[in-house]
This record gives C-alpha cells, sequence and structure tokens, in this order.
C-alpha cells in the first residue's frame, strides 16, 4: 500500500506534478484510475461515499474510469492535498471547510460561528443554492467543487472539565483547525487555541500539549480520541460542512461523457453520504458513552454572544453578508 512518504518519493510530489499529472492515466486507450484522498479511516461516511463514486463511476463505464481511494490520512494531511490535487498529482480529495478558508474565502460563510442551527439547516442551504455558490468559488484556482458533505455538531472535548460556558475554557489548549475563524473564535471562548492537523491530536491529548479539541462525535469516536479526553460538551458552534473537490487537470483529461458522469455521481453522492452519516453519528454517539465519556448540554446563547463580535467583524464584508443572509433566511 502506497504511503505518504511513498508517494511524494516516487515524483509525484507538488513540485514535480505538474508534467506527470498524477498516477491516473494508464494507457492510450482513454481509461483512467482517479486517486482520491481522505483523513479519515475507511469506514467514515464521507470515505465510503467516495467509494460509491468509484464503484459506480467504474460499473457506467465498463471499467474505463476507475478509483483508487487512500484513506486515513495516508497521503498527508489535508492541506497538502489541497496543494495535490491543484497542480494534479492526485485527482479528487474530501476537505474540511476550515482547512479551505484562507485559500477559498467563500468558505468561510460555513464556517461562521453559529451561522446554521442545526444539521437540517445546514443541509437545506446547501441544497437551495448556497452550496452551489460556494462550490463556484473554487475553479478560479485549479479546482472544482464536487459536492457538500455534513460535518456535524462541532462541539468541545476535553481531558479536564465539563464546559457549560465560555468561561470553562479560560487558559485551555485546544486543538483547532489552520482556520482563521477557528483560532479567533477560541480565544473569544478564553481558550489557547492550537492549530493541529487531525492526526496529531491523540498523541497531543495523550502528551499533554493540549488539553482538548473540537470536531463532531463521529470523528471523536473514529479517531479514538474518546480514550484520552473524558468530557464532551455540546456546544454547537459549528456546523461547517466538508467539501469534496476534483483537480481540473483531471475533468480536462476525461471524455465530455465521463467528465458529465463524474460531476453527477458526486452530487448524488451527497445522499449516499447523509444516509450513512446519520446512521454512524447515532452509533458513534451511544458507543463514545458507553464508553464512560461524561457529556453535557452548553449554554448556546452565551456562547453564541461571546463570538458575536467574530460574526460582525467578517459581515462587514458585502459577499460574506449575503451568504450569511441567505443562509439565515433558510433557517
Amino acid at each position: 500500500m502506497m504511503n505518504r512518504r511513498r508517494f511524494l518519493g516516487t515524483g509525484l510530489g507538488v513540485a514535480a506534478a505538474l508534467p506527470l499529472a498524477g498516477t491516473r492515466a494508464l494507457a492510450d486507450d482513454g481509461r483512467h484510475v482517479l486517486t482520491a484522498t481522505d483523513v479519515h479511516v475507511k469506514d467514515y461516511p464521507t470515505v465510503e461515499a467516495v467509494r460509491w463514486i468509484g464503484e459506480t463511476m467504474a460499473r457506467e463505464t465498463g471499467g474505463r474510469v476507475t478509483l483508487r481511494q487512500y484513506h486515513s490520512g495516508q497521503l498527508g494531511r489535508e492541506s497538502e492535498a489541497i496543494d495535490m490535487a491543484r497542480f494534479g498529482a492526485i485527482d479528487m480529495t474530501r476537505v474540511y471547510a476550515g482547512a479551505l478558508n484562507n485559500a477559498f474565502p467563500l468558505t468561510q460563510a460555513l464556517c461562521l460561528p453559529y451561522v446554521f442551527d442545526s444539521v437540517a439547516h445546514m443541509r437545506r442551504a446547501m441544497d437551495e443554492g448556497v452550496g452551489k455558490t460556494v462550490l463556484e468559488g473554487f475553479s478560479r484556482r485549479g479546482l472544482v467543487g464536487l459536492a457538500i458533505y455534513d460535518s456535524g455538531a462541532r462541539c468541545f472535548y476535553n481531558a479536564r472539565r465539563a464546559i457549560e460556558k465560555p468561561g470553562d475554557l479560560h487558559g485551555m489548549k485546544i486543538r483547532v483547525p489552520v482556520s482563521d475563524i477557528f483560532i479567533r473564535m477560541l480565544r473569544l471562548f478564553g481558550a489557547n487555541p492550537t492549530p493541529l492537523s487531525l492526526g496529531e491530536v491523540f498523541s497531543g491529548l495523550e502528551t499533554h500539549m493540549i488539553d482538548g479539541a473540537e470536531n463532531n462525535i463521529r470523528s471523536f469516536h473514529s479517531s479514538r480520541h474518546f480514550e484520552a479526553a473524558q468530557y464532551w460538551s455540546q456546544t454547537n458552534h459549528s456546523y461547517a460542512p466538508d467539501v469534496l473537490l476534483v483537480s481540473q487537470r483531471t475533468l480536462d483529461q476525461l471524455q465530455p461523457r465521463d467528465r458529465e458522469l463524474l460531476v453527477e455521481t458526486a452530487r448524488q453522492s451527497v445522499g449516499v453520504m447523509r444516509t450513512l452519516w446519520d446512521a454512524s453519528e447515532a452509533k458513534a454517539r451511544d458507543a463514545v458513552f458507553a464508553a464512560g465519556v461524561k457529556h453535557n448540554d452548553a449554554d448556546l446563547v452565551a456562547f453564541a454572544r461571546a463570538s458575536a463580535p467574530l460574526l460582525s467583524e467578517y459581515r462587514r464584508d458585502a459577499t460574506m453578508d449575503a451568504l450569511y443572509r441567505r443562509i439565515r433566511d433558510l433557517a
């Protein structure tokens, strides 16, 4: 199995990827093997949804287009996957919206604190136009947005105490994605935000480099973080989703009929992913609580009030405010 070191060492690193155009073209007969990456484990809903895309493509093209998937962060962090896809070293990647904020500003609207009221609200906004607007924003930098997947309600978990109000986070070292929004939000809550990749969180908790993190309960379970952090606090401070991206170079190399099929199949995979998400999220919640994780509801009004200055600042931008209003109109 190929890992990140072998992948980058074969000359398919970003710097060398331009002339090689990834690993997908096998011959001159129009056959392609698409490469897809995800930092999540093999049975995670986003991984399974992309696997479904690959199976559908293979079936509908008679094996002319297939997909090879690298899950569990085998080819590196999300930030690295974004660059590899942009330059054609890989074909597809599933990335958390927070990791895209700095390079693709429209994704910031999806990550603002308390912009969504629930998973249902987030899905409605993505289905009724907001998602399309955000996906179109990727085209200027060598990527195409294929689909927006769920990432659940992001909440705090830690190894020290229950978090009921922002003040309970005071002085705690909390892992956040590499996103200005999350870093500044945590500071407003009184915490010490510590940007780390998902793969570094477990060791960070074990060595006390961090006190806790924030994520959805599905990831809390699949990453085994509940073994090192015994407090889960339902803050629902973000419902920021995931984004499935494909390299523009990949689409350009596919036959028109295969290109259209990939785009349509990716769109259909959203329903597949949501079904898997709902079932696995419920199982994850039961599993971590059965393992002894202490859980509590938080004062959502207090958290929303504490994050309000950040929301106000981002809304000063006319484009951001327009997206925010469109989302809230669908609440």
